[in-house]
């Protein structure tokens, strides 16, 4: 238990490390977009947010994550063994039965009561409740900032949108102004009289001025459409990666939601089968008591008999309901199992083999 302490620190801090890059990459976009409105260059604050690092660094945490994940699966097994052990006798609570079968009894029942495998399962929820919390907020603030993502990108799509219709507009009046042009050159190279020369060559100097202006404006919207371009796809990138980042962290949200119903269950099963142990052992030494205490017995096994029966009613009755409840909760957890999987396969591979570090 104590290295899944130390797991669940070491993943709170990559999460709290993961959360501020995340910050700082959407407020980076948000900066350009600033700058953008400003028309100053805002690309350098784009690239300067690495997305590579923000993906390196979530993978990192989610896989240890996913491998905390498998630890409490790993503890969860071992309870079947603490049970097991429990329904049978020590070495040393058999050496005394051979003089004391009482003595044994007594020392096996105080070492059932003190067992802290209610303990254990207490603090195993307490730490899947505890990555569950992680998780939950991790997926919170992956939600908000899309949606400030979102927000940017809409404006940014309805300013490139706009800036093409411009660049489409003065496109289309420098076509226009073509045929303009050469016919006012042609007619200057055809025209002898010197007033009418001078104000057909008026004009085409103000059709040229005009051409100038209207190219080096398409030159300006062109960059703006580029530029805008740019922060757009990154826009969008940024975007399926929150996506993609939420979609892990509520696979590992089910995975842990899941196991803990899981292990609840478990542990009522395994707890009923102690105590059904404990009885046999009771009714087996009852049995054995024969005809030294024959009145005896035959009271005490008719009075056995009676709350057996009235038990036995009980559990018939309530077997129904129980089974549907765990079998509801086998098919939601195989579920859960099969998506957490997918997404980890790495890791198990590595967690059943024992190849962490390769």
């Amino acid at each position: 238990m104590a290295n899944l302490d130390a797991q669940v620190r070491e993943s709170q801090s990559q999460v709290a490390e993961a959360q501020a890059k995340i910050s700082e990459l959407t407020s980076r976009i948000e900066t350009a977009r600033a700058k953008l409105k400003t028309g100053d260059d805002a690309m350098i604050d784009i690239e300067n947010a690495s997305l590579e690092d923000v993906h390196t660094h979530t993978e990192v945490m989610n896989a240890n994550i996913a491998e905390l994940i498998m630890g409490l699966d790993d503890v969860t097994a071992g309870f079947s063994k603490d049970f097991d052990q429990m329904r049978s006798k020590t070495g040393w609570e058999t050496f005394v039965g051979i003089f004391s079968q009482a003595k044994a009894d007594s020392m096996r029942q105080e070492r059932v009561r003190t067992a802290s495998i209610d303990d254990k399962l207490q603090d195993l929820i307490a730490k899947s409740d505890t990555i569950v919390h992680l998780l939950e907020g991790q997926l919170a603030m992956l939600e908000e900032q899309k949606i400030r993502v979102e927000t940017n990108l809409t404006e940014t799509l309805d300013d490139r949108e706009m800036t093409v219709g411009e660049l489409e507009s003065i496109r289309k009046e420098i076509g226009g102004m073509d045929p303009t042009i050469i016919t006012l050159e042609n007619a200057i190279a055809s025209e002898t009289d010197a007033a009418k020369r001078t104000r057909l060559e008026t004009e085409l100097a103000d059709a040229n001025t005009r051409y100038n202006a209207l190219v080096q404006d398409e030159q300006v919207k062109l960059a703006k459409s580029q530029t805008l371009e740019r922060y757009i796809e990154k826009g969008k990138t940024w975007i399926d990666s929150l996506q993609n980042q939420a979609a892990t962290q509520m696979v590992l949200i089910n995975k842990l939601q899941t196991d803990t119903k899981q292990r609840v269950v478990l542990y009522d099963a395994l707890t009923k089968s102690l105590k059904t142990a404990q009885q046999q052992d009771v009714a087996h030494r009852i049995n054995e008591i024969g005809v030294k205490t024959d009145q005896e017995a035959q009271t005490a096994m008719a009075g056995i008999g009676a709350a057996t029966n009235a038990r036995m009613a009980d559990m018939l009755e309530a077997h129904e309901d129980h089974m549907v409840f765990a079998r509801d909760i086998l098919e939601q957890k195989a579920k859960a199992d099969e998506r957490f999987a997918r997404r980890f396969a790495k890791i198990i591979e590595k967690h059943d083999s024992n190849a962490y570090g390769g």
